[in-house]
């Protein structure tokens, strides 16, 4: 089985979202009684370049006619996709930041969302080309944001990657996390991965 961990949280695997992230992965381990090949990425010390205007046509560039300038920011991208095409689990850490998602992780997004690559634009509509069976959104917030208009960060999410080709995505919402005591928001996050796990 292998695994994608994406954190992208300042504090890195220091984080809560990545201690939960941690624990969901072992308990995937337990529950499949697999042998597993885990991919981490901390986008905070890889350093996914922001879209500027370079990388983006760089994109839309045919790959014989890049520059050597193109074909390097295209690699990066490509190597992204790479990653989360080859793995059987994706599981994404985020905080919010400023009610919404850190911009490490846009830009990570922004790499992955490419046109011809991970969705297609068709005479029926846009059509996902990636294929991946589940993704875990670990998503830690100092307040309460569940469910309600002020949380802007889960629609995002589910909707962008069901748009490129994950249709089953799952949020582990570990909130309160300013309001309650760190125990308390790790054993509500636990209780949610034993649900999603027995389901």
């Amino acid at each position: 089985m292998k695994v994608l961990h994406i954190d992208s949280s300042l504090q890195g695997n220091n984080s809560t979202s990545s201690k939960i992230a941690k624990k969901l992965i072992e308990k995937l381990d337990v529950d499949n009684a697999q042998q597993q090949q885990i991919t981490y990425r901390d986008l905070n010390i890889s350093q996914v370049p922001h879209l500027t205007e370079a990388i983006f046509s760089a994109f839309h560039t045919p790959e014989a006619e890049r520059t050597i300038e193109q074909q390097a920011a295209a690699a990066v991208s490509d190597q992204l996709i790479d990653e989360v095409s080859n793995s059987d689990i994706l599981i994404i850490a985020v905080p919010m930041y400023n009610f919404g998602v850190p911009s490490t992780l846009k830009a990570w997004i922004d790499h992955l969302a490419r046109a011809g690559k991970t969705f297609a634009y068709t005479a029926e509509g846009p059509k996902p080309l990636l294929k991946m069976p589940k993704t875990y959104v670990i998503a830690t917030r100092g307040g309460l944001y569940a469910n309600t208009p002020a949380d802007t960060q889960a629609p995002w999410l589910e909707q962008v990657l069901k748009f490129i080709g994950i249709p089953e995505v799952e949020f582990i919402f570990a909130e309160g996390v300013a309001m309650n005591s760190a125990d308390d928001v790790l054993s509500n996050a636990d209780a949610r991965i034993n649900e999603l796990l027995s389901a």
